[in-house]
């Protein structure tokens, strides 16, 4: 035999004895390797901030627990290092996230519906729009202006509107308590309201625009505020007596941080309409009120 040959069978006997110290997984064993299933993973928005104390061993835990339930701040996070933890890095970035869909989502097309809301268009086209030009979000074009003439009665008490705003997700976490409550609470104190109007792309002085339009005693939108880390289903109520086309700021009344971890949609609407009842038994708001 020759050297070659010899090698030959001195290799294939290496790899025979390799494949043999091998271990095969059965497939019994296959059958039960366990499956990462999505319905395990954790949940990082399910944990409460304000609750969650990840400082190891702190020195006054009492006043720690007082401090992080004071304020839905994030503070007491603690750190890896000169890092902060990975839990608390992803749940920063979750919850940007979530802002970001808000400021960047659409109320659903059929929602005004739902509540009987008249729907129009401020001259906001897209979101860069109404982001990048808000006196575009202030004003209605002739076409949506015929819309409330036709669909809304002139001269109301009060006059009702909502607007996406900063946040869709307002909107839609909201009004379905706080306008029954808004409504039932006005209507059981003698006052009329007008149709309900719902403007897309909208801010704040639109209520100007809609006032000098249909001539209302008192205006009130209900407004998607600018999303935080806190929440993203804030809104605000901003109200005005004689709404009109030149109105200041100072004329207005806000309620804001109207959310489940403020003050509820329900109480809010019921505030609401107590507040708005006395805007117009003293025929002002804003620092006109007080």
């Amino acid at each position: 035999m020759s050297l070659e040959d010899n090698v030959r069978l001195i290799v294939e006997q290496m790899l025979k004895d390799m494949g043999k110290g091998k271990s095969q997984p059965s497939a019994s064993s296959q059958a039960t390797a366990p499956i990462l299933d999505e319905c395990q993973i954790t949940d990082l928005a399910e944990i409460d901030l304000q609750r969650y104390l990840q400082v190891p061993s702190p020195a006054n835990s009492a006043l720690y627990a007082e401090m992080k339930l004071s304020t839905p701040a994030r503070i007491g996070v603690w750190r890896c290092g000169p890092r902060p933890l990975t839990d608390t890095l992803l749940r920063f970035r979750a919850d940007h996230a979530i802002a970001q869909d808000s400021v960047l989502g659409e109320v659903p097309e059929d929602f005004p519906a739902k509540y009987g809301m008249v729907s129009v268009q401020s001259l906001c086209q897209s979101k860069d729009e109404y982001l990048t030009r808000p006196d575009l979000g202030r004003k209605l074009d002739a076409e949506n202006l015929e819309i409330l003439r036709q669909g809304c009665q002139k001269g109301a008490m009060v006059q009702i509107i909502v607007s996406d705003g900063l946040s869709s997700k307002a909107v839609e976490a909201n009004i379905p308590n706080l306008l029954p409550a808004l409504t039932q609470g006005l209507e059981g104190m003698g006052v009329k309201l007008g149709t309900t109007i719902f403007v897309r792309g909208g801010r704040v002085a639109v209520m100007d625009t809609i006032g000098e339009e249909l001539k209302p005693e008192v205006a009130v939108i209900l407004i998607g505020e600018r999303p935080g880390l806190g929440t993203a289903e804030s809104m605000s109520a901003y109200m005005g007596y004689n709404p009109r086309q030149g109105m200041v700021e100072s004329e207005r009344t806000v309620i804001s941080n109207i959310h489940k971890g403020g003050t509820p949609a329900a109480e809010a609407g019921a505030h609401l309409a107590s507040l708005i009842k006395k805007i117009l038994d003293v025929k002002a708001s804003g620092v006109k009120l007080e």
